[in-house]
């Protein structure tokens, strides 16, 4: 061999060298780094990869009524579900199934045929219809249990208690999504080891963090009252042909609503062909404008200011005129009226009269302090706190005379109870509410305490309410009255607003009427609004009686005797 070609035979033997023991360096480096420096991070992975982490679903809370009644619980039922690649004749298995399951074929066949070994074919069914499934012994079906949300008094407060979402019983609607955290709980979780294969790893890692339940609410609503109130309001909609209507029932000392109904309504338990506008609770999200019994609270500011006392004499004339508005009386009535004679007869004149000589600002602040243009704080999603138009934005015509009359400011229902549950409470307003306390998984309860303010002096609501005995004993309430117990309350007739239309209508009116009983000592407060009905349009023929049936129901509900026992 040439020295020449043994020197290259040494450099490439010396290269080969150099480079496995560069090699063994880097392997023994990284078995270093492996071995020793990072050998807990390493472990970490290896037992990540053996541990799972499973969710323990937390059970939601119930929603009872006030004497303990269920309106809400959660139970188990039934999901079928199918893997589509077990399914060699999806047809006849589809033919088969749909109507096991009462369901269209198609869609059944559209679920087999699927993508993936994964399909929902049914989620929450009942037992029974689950058991017929399973007697069929259909390839590729199969069963799980999902928690179901169901309300067992249907759509008798549908509108109040809401719907939770099916797959994952989160709150959408109602109390249901205002107390959702509450309710809901805290989810809980399972640490198990397990081997490549799925199976649980003998003496390997173990642990349960149970879940937490959910809290239960107990609300105000007393069934019985509501459901009378549900009945009272479906027959005045038959009776006067009205689009719909809300009821609200309110314990004017407490501030605890007693009943709130809307019509129509919806059954939560299946709402599929509901019409998502039934879902509003109407008594705190819709708002219109309250005509005469809006004067309640022009009087009782007359009363508070030391303008006049309800025995004030007025010479009411045939009209007045306010700017291009000429304002009347819907009602004959003597050419002189006391403050009294002018909440009986429901005088737009007298009270727009008063209302002047208030004046803008102190009006304003009555009526703000008596709860409008502001939510009432109602334990409830979606109130709305109505239009009540600051003193800079009156106009110096028609502005006093068409609010102090219930024009130019609108409410809700609840609103206007809670105005009235103010009189009824000697001139303190305590917030309303509708549950009542809250009991949590070990079961401490915890009572609502609700604000408190007052608004008028006892004197004045006192006078008021003696007024307002007057409108049914002898005014435009009659129909309101109430067999065995003296009653008091206020009609109230609007020319309904079409916000669409930016005008009044020329056909639809609001028609309501708000009372208390027994008219000494109040225990509760009926406030019923009609929308639009075509027959017995007015507060005093068509809200009125409707008051008078609810009121009875709620009185003889709580054990209050007649007047006079």
């Amino acid at each position: 061999m040439q020295p020449g070609s043994l020197r290259r035979l040494n450099a490439r033997l010396v290269t080969v060298g150099v480079l496995l023991v560069v090699c063994w360096i880097a392997i023994g480096y990284r078995l270093v780094v492996v071995q020793a420096l990072e050998a807990d991070v390493y472990a970490d992975q290896g037992r990540n990869q053996r541990l799972q982490r499973e969710t323990l679903a937390a059970d939601r809370g119930k929603i009872f009524d006030r004497d303990g009644r269920e309106l809400a619980v959660t139970i188990d039922s039934v999901t079928v579900y199918a893997n589509p690649r077990e399914i060699e004749d999806p047809t006849t298995v589809a033919r088969l199934l749909a109507p096991l399951l009462r369901m269209n074929m198609l869609d059944v066949l559209d679920a087999l045929t699927t993508d993936g070994t994964f399909a929902y074919v049914a989620r929450q069914i009942e037992s029974a219809e689950a058991d017929r499934v399973r007697e069929a012994r259909l390839p590729g079906i199969y069963f799980l249990t999902e928690p179901k949300r169901v309300y067992p008094m249907g759509d008798l407060a549908g509108q109040v208690i809401g719907f939770v979402r099916a797959d994952d019983n989160v709150g959408l609607e109602g109390l249901e999504f205002q107390y959702e955290e509450t309710l809901a709980g805290t989810p809980g979780e399972l640490l198990v080891e397990r081997d490549p294969y799925g199976r649980t790893i003998p003496q390997g890692e173990y642990e349960v963090v149970p879940a937490e339940p959910g809290s239960d609410l107990v609300l105000t609503i007393k069934t019985e009252i509501q459901f009378a109130a549900a009945e009272a309001l479906e027959r005045a909609i038959e009776r006067t042909g009205a689009a719909g209507g809300s009821i609200v029932v309110v314990d004017p000392a407490t501030g605890e609503i007693l009943a709130m109904v809307n019509a129509p309504t919806f059954d939560p338990n299946d709402r599929s062909g509901a019409d998502p506008v039934l879902f509003r609770n109407r008594a705190v999200t819709d708002a219109f404008e309250p005509g005469s019994t809006m004067k309640l609270v022009t009087i009782s500011a007359a009363l508070e200011a030391g303008i006049a006392t309800p025995d004030t004499l007025y010479e009411i004339p045939r009209q007045l005129e306010r700017g291009d508005t000429t304002f009347t009386d819907a009602t004959n009535h003597p050419s002189e009226l006391t403050v009294t004679g002018i909440v009986a007869h429901s005088s737009n004149l007298g009270t727009i009269m008063l209302g002047e000589e208030l004046g803008a600002r102190e009006l304003h602040r009555v009526l703000y302090a008596f709860g409008l243009g502001q939510s009432t704080g109602l334990d409830f999603p979606g109130e709305t706190a109505g239009l009540l138009r600051t003193p800079d934005d009156w106009c110096e015509t028609t502005c006093i005379a068409s609010t102090s009359i219930g024009y130019r400011v609108s409410v809700t229902t609840l609103q206007m109870a809670m105005v009235f549950a103010t009189v009824a409470n000697d001139g303190v307003w305590v917030q309303p509410h509708l549950v009542r306390e809250i009991v949590d998984g070990r079961g401490a309860r915890v009572p609502v305490d609700p604000l408190q303010r007052r608004v008028v002096d006892v004197g004045t609501a006192r006078s008021m309410r003696a007024m307002l005995e007057e409108v049914v004993s002898g005014g435009t309430g009659a129909f309101a009255a109430v067999d065995g117990y003296r009653v008091g309350g206020k009609t109230g007739t609007t020319e309904k607003y079409l916000y669409d239309e930016q005008a009044y209508s020329e056909d639809d009116v609001v028609a309501s009427f708000i009372g208390m009983a027994p008219i000494d000592d109040p225990r509760v407060v009926v406030a019923v609004v009609l929308d639009s009905p075509q027959r017995d349009a007015s507060g005093g023929k068509g809200a009125a009686p409707v008051f008078s049936e609810v009121a009875l129901a709620a009185l003889h509900q709580l054990g209050v005797p007649p007047d006079g026992e």
